[in-house]
């Protein structure tokens, strides 16, 4: 049984081989792992317009149907929103025009990441070394939160409205308004 480190360089290799075949522009790939508790990958390409975004992504369904990747969701926006994100877990794509990729510049937002040429996830033969596993502290446990009842907390005297009387005051009947005289003609 392959490895999910070795299942997810597969889905990577097949989401950047296809891409890559239906020119795919300033293809990336930043492996996240480090920094992203959510995704170990994020591939980023740019499509030549909004029917290019649209053959891309259903391209990518294609190859994730066939490698029954599991879909946490898709979002394609807006129509001509120009940015497209599929979460398929531990791999996410990001599918732009070139001015949302100009305008999001989201391998900026991940300068600290490791990049993996195209090249490289390409190559079949190629051995990609999983990044070295630092030695994680133990987060420390949290206490359970005491459950609060449904019931409202008594108020303290100092916000406590002061009560109000349950008798009701007797106020005056109303007079109706006087009517008109209606003139004869």
């Amino acid at each position: 049984m392959p490895s999910d480190s070795t299942t997810e360089l597969s889905l990577v290799r097949d989401i950047v081989r296809i891409l890559d075949e239906k020119k795919a522009i300033d293809l990336r790939v930043l492996r996240v792992s480090e920094q992203s508790s959510i995704t170990d990958y994020l591939v980023l390409a740019t499509g030549t317009s909004e029917p290019h975004l649209r053959a891309l992504r259903v391209e990518l369904e294609k190859v994730l149907d066939a490698q029954k990747a599991r879909i946490a969701g898709m979002d394609t926006g807006e129509p001509g929103s120009g940015w497209t994100v599929v979460d398929a877990y531990q791999v996410m794509i990001h599918l732009f025009t070139r001015e949302k990729r100009d305008e999001y510049r989201l391998e900026n937002l991940w300068k600290d990441a490791e990049e993996l040429s195209v090249a490289q996830v390409l190559n079949p033969d190629a051995v990609i070394a999983e990044p070295a596993k630092a030695k994680a502290k133990p987060k420390p446990k949290r206490k359970a939160m005491p459950v609060k009842s449904a019931k409202r907390p008594a108020a303290s005297k100092r916000t406590r409205a002061p009560k109000v009387s349950k008798t009701k005051k007797k106020s005056a009947p109303k007079k109706p308004a006087p009517r008109k005289a209606k003139r004869s003609a």
